[in-house]
């Protein structure tokens, strides 16, 4: 199915908009979504919830094979437990950054989310959708924008969701996790060659998504509205 099954990979840094994106265009196409930072953002709180050492991969490797996980409704759930809101703090994503650097938590986790590829189409973000885990993907695209734009992006959507945040410490933890992404020996965070490269700086959300789709309409996926 996933040579089959027609995919959008999005990738791109934390808060460059490549989750609302691909959420939106998947909408509007009446696809499938996959947010794969989620499915390690899970991992990570598990590990944090069970006291596991975030520099034990084999462990890792185990748990995120035998993860009790679910996204349903636009809520995620972990061992029966509504963690929706857990997932999205800043220590879980320090933490889940952490142990995507571990390739064996990279391969075990490599069929969860190639397991999300099923008709009629599948919009998934993350950081190596395009050139990991669903490389024949038809289109590629790159989100990108500046590390300050970002880190006013990360806060507000912090502070939507009720959560302290502090902007000069998101701004750090922003360019920290981007070269620790950036440098890891598997997987490292980069476009794709055949990758089309969209700075999203100055540019709404709505300008994104149409950007998107147009290019999806131009490869003659995606029929003309």
């Amino acid at each position: 199915m996933v040579a089959a099954v027609p995919v959008i990979a999005i990738d791109g840094p934390t808060a460059s908009g490549k989750g609302t994106v691909a959420g939106l265009v998947a909408e509007r196409l009446g696809w499938h979504y996959l947010d794969s930072g989620a499915i390690y953002r899970l991992l990570a709180l598990a590990a944090l919830k069970r006291g596991l050492d975030l520099t034990d991969e084999t462990g890792l490797a185990v748990l995120g094979r035998e993860l009790d996980a679910g996204f349903v409704d636009g809520r995620i759930w972990l061992d029966g437990e509504d963690v929706s809101l857990d997932v999205r703090r800043e220590t879980t994503g320090n933490a889940a950054s952490k142990i995507a650097a571990l390739p064996a938590v990279r391969v075990a986790l490599l069929a969860r989310q190639q397991a999300f590829c099923v008709a009629p189409g599948l919009v998934a973000d993350g950081r190596d959708m395009g050139s990991v885990v669903f490389p024949a993907s038809f289109l590629k695209i790159f989100l990108t924008a500046t590390a300050e734009s970002r880190a006013e992006r990360r806060y507000k959507q912090l502070i939507e969701k009720g959560l302290a945040a502090n902007i000069d410490d998101l701004l750090r933890d922003l360019q920290e996790r981007d070269a620790r992404d950036a440098s890891r020996a598997i997987a490292p965070l980069r476009p794709c060659e055949d990758a089309i490269v969209l700075d999203t700086t100055k540019l709404s959300i709505d300008d994104a998504v149409h950007f998107v789709l147009n290019l999806a309409v131009q490869r003659g996926v995606v029929p003309v509205a």
